[in-house]
């Protein structure tokens, strides 16, 4: 499991990044290949060698359709499922764009179905999305996190006319990631890069230790003088563990009978949560009330609050970015007394692993021989499918 870091130390960008991506290591042919299979008409996939202030870098070029279209986000959620991209680039684009319609949404005082995307609706904007997040999936990259991103001064045009730099929506979409002023003139973050940051990262900040495995530099289109303009990015290898970025959402009840609490906490999980849990807790005017806490990726943030506003009580939920430490894990199905069951093997640091059946199916198995469940769970761990070895003997 490899981490990666972005560090935008000049700012970020859609091109930027996937850039970087290429500098790191993806394939040029991979990507063209990519874009290919999106049919999304005839985009022409490029990239050459810069230097930026002796950096030497990346720069990708793309050339796209003339088209005229400004699409809503169903439009633009239509044409991310209809790719057949994997699910997890899936739902990390469409987190991107629901955030980027969000972000708008606020600035101009509409709601979500209304927006029209404009710039970031255009199609070099679902390339970049899509293949940048399908690039850091294909790198191998399962956790994310983000150094300070840099905002730049003065002013830009955009499609509602001449904003201030950091343009509004960037400011929304970067609400709770640790931002950077070194006085730069000019847009350094566009709403592309600051919704990627956030979707990927969540604001979560690198590990305190970890093993560098390669780096990366994608070049802007600009070349300013008193920076070089380029996205850095850094594949690790965390140390102890994966390090994730996590967001916990949590919301408390005094008005959720406590049978219905289980049917809640099933609708979070079935919305993608890693994690979901139920404490009781007394609440203002001394009444008895239910905290429910869940655990999940940035991009299944939405799904998982519908889960809790569609399923319970509640009528607000609070969430933060969070850091979270995982074992390495796999998945083996074993054969044990003519019956399967899956063990997780989580490997332990400086070797070792910890092995653990499913219960559901030590339940199954132990009502076929005619056992209880604890008994079944106690024979596992004496004929060795399932036991913790410091020493790292399988």
């Amino acid at each position: 499991m490899r981490g990666l870091i972005f560090d935008p130390f000049a700012g970020i960008s859609g091109d930027m990044t996937i850039a970087a991506l290429l500098d790191l290591g993806l394939p040029l042919e991979w990507l063209r290949s990519f874009v290919a299979g999106l049919n999304l008409g005839d985009i022409r996939v490029d990239a050459e060698r810069v230097n930026r202030k002796g950096i030497a870098s990346t720069r990708l070029l793309l050339e796209l359709p003339h088209e005229h279209a400004h699409r809503h986000l169903h439009h633009v959620v239509k044409i991310i499922e209809g790719t057949g991209v994997a699910p997890e680039v899936r739902d990390r684009a469409v987190h991107a764009f629901t955030l980027l319609a969000e972000s708008e949404a606020a600035v101009h005082g509409t709601t979500v179905e209304r927006v029209h995307f404009h710039e970031v609706g255009a199609l070099d904007a679902i390339v970049d999305v899509l293949s940048a997040v399908a690039g850091c999936h294909e790198l191998g990259a399962t956790s994310f996190y983000t150094r300070p991103v840099a905002l730049g001064r003065g002013w830009v045009d955009m499609a509602h006319g001449h904003f201030p730099v950091p343009p509004p929506a960037v400011l929304k979409l970067l609400q709770g990631v640790q931002v950077a002023d070194p006085e730069f003139e000019g847009e350094c973050t566009t709403p592309t890069g600051a919704a990627l940051i956030q979707a990927l990262t969540g604001g979560a900040p690198p590990p305190a230790t970890y093993t560098p495995v390669a780096s990366g530099f994608g070049a802007g289109t600009r070349d300013p003088q008193d920076r070089p303009n380029v996205l850095r990015l850094i594949l690790i290898e965390p140390q102890g563990g994966a390090d994730e970025g996590i967001v916990v959402i949590q919301c408390d009840v005094d008005d959720l009978t406590p049978e219905y609490v289980p049917t809640v906490l099933q609708a979070v999980l079935d919305a993608g949560a890693a994690d979901c849990s139920a404490q009781p807790l007394v609440m203002k005017k001394g009444r008895p009330g239910v905290r429910i806490e869940a655990l999940a990726s940035p991009e299944k943030l939405e799904a998982v609050s519908a889960a809790l506003f569609g399923g319970g009580s509640t009528i607000g939920l609070r969430f933060w970015p969070a850091g979270r430490r995982v074992l390495p894990r796999r998945m083996e199905t074993v054969q044990w007394r003519g019956e399967e069951i899956r063990v997780k093997r989580s490997a332990l640091p400086g070797g070792g692993e910890r092995a653990k059946p499913e219960f559901d199916d030590v339940a199954r198995a132990a009502a076929r021989l005619g056992m209880t469940p604890l008994q079944a769970y106690r024979a596992l761990l004496a004929d060795g499918v399932a036991r913790e070895d410091p020493a790292g003997t399988p």
